[in-house]
């Protein structure tokens, strides 16, 4: 499975000590007059392009050694992409661009193949060198690149303006997933995923939810992120159980306060001086709305904690995902003492590499 190697959990592990809780007030809808269209993603797109065999090896030689002669200047700097990894993308990016990927195999050996052969291709041989040119030169997403992220069992479209789903944040639909399988009450009621960027979560909760009485809003201040999610719920036919919509955390449910079974979101939580420290794909290309925590990072999840006690109803589930131990230690003592009476059952869960990332809980 391809997947970012650029998980949060290595993104900031530094916070300030002292943390200001405080009310963080909606931000302003960035109005778009016509609602972007989301770029196809590369393996989605048909082969009308046509090169010889000759020509594409010509590209790969090239792009191989672009690849290698990165090393580990990359993971040096800042713990960005080596060569391996680098290597293992192109892969990825041939088997995308080609029709039949299984031509990977005479670009390495040049057996048996005569130069003259035709290869179809989703993009011209003039992209592909643009492509790998922006993957190494400029330091781009190898997802945004390619238009695509997978995660869990999905392939969601993404583009730059938004963020790349990472794998740890998958583990908040398992985390939904046993809070439902405990109380079947939780699959029938309406549910949030607050800052949906690609839409992940909301899919992901959607499908944990099945098909009954279950739906999910999914909401996003960026016009860019909303088209992107509502293309990746169509996608995956869920326009029926999923809708999404444009503006500030829970500024779009105001006509269901009190009425949500549950709530997850994957907020900005990088404090934002450490912004600028974070791998040059990450600070340079993805949104800083998405990442941007504010002065701590805590920002955005107190904001959540404090909509959170009015808009879920009583018994409601709330996941959030948080930079780790410090913040997630944090939030449960908020709530706990700041927040007492408003939710029980708080507790503190780790991700796949055990870093106690997620908090959850329920309204009381």
């Amino acid at each position: 499975m391809k997947s970012s190697c650029f998980t949060r959990a290595s993104l900031s592990s530094i916070l300030q000590p002292v943390f200001s809780p405080r009310l963080k007030p909606s931000r302003p809808i960035i109005c778009s007059a016509v609602p972007p269209k989301p770029q196809t993603a590369l393996y989605l797109r048909p082969p009308a392009f046509r090169s010889t065999l000759s020509e594409l090896r010509k590209w790969y030689a090239w792009a191989k050694n672009q690849a290698s002669s990165v090393g580990s200047t990359f993971l040096d700097l800042d713990n960005g992409p080596d060569s391996t990894l680098l290597h293992r993308e192109l892969k990825w990016l041939v088997e995308d661009a080609l029709e039949r990927p299984d031509m990977l195999s005479p670009l390495n050996s040049g057996d048996n193949y005569d130069d003259a052969t035709p290869v179809s291709m989703r993009a011209c041989l003039d992209d592909l060198y643009k492509l790998w040119k922006q993957r190494i030169e400029e330091r781009r997403p190898f997802q945004y690149v390619v238009g695509c992220e997978h995660w869990r069992d999905l392939i969601l479209s993404v583009e730059e303006g938004v963020l790349i789903p990472r794998p740890e944040t998958e583990i908040i639909v398992d985390l939904v997933d046993d809070a439902v399988k405990e109380n079947e009450e939780l699959r029938n009621g309406l549910w949030a995923d607050l800052g949906t960027g690609s839409g992940a979560l909301a899919i992901g909760v959607a499908r944990i939810l099945g098909l009954g009485c279950g739906r999910v809003v999914a909401t996003d201040l960026s016009p860019v992120a909303v088209a992107v999610a509502s293309y990746n719920v169509q996608r995956y036919n869920l326009q029926d159980r999923v809708s999404v919509k444009l503006g500030s955390w829970f500024d779009p449910l105001k006509d269901v306060e009190g009425e949500l079974s549950g709530l997850v979101s994957n907020p900005p939580y990088i404090p934002s001086e450490d912004i600028n420290g974070l791998q040059a794909e990450v600070s340079k290309h993805e949104p800083r709305l998405a990442l941007d925590g504010g002065a701590n990072g805590m920002d955005d999840l107190i904001n959540l904690c404090n909509g959170a006690a009015s808009m879920l109803k009583p018994g409601g589930f709330f996941a959030l995902e948080t930079n780790g131990e410090t913040q997630s230690k944090f939030l449960v003592d908020y709530m706990d003492t700041k927040m007492k009476g408003s939710f029980y059952g708080t507790n503190i869960a780790s991700d796949f590499a055990g870093i106690q990332r997620f908090v959850t809980g329920y309204r009381a």
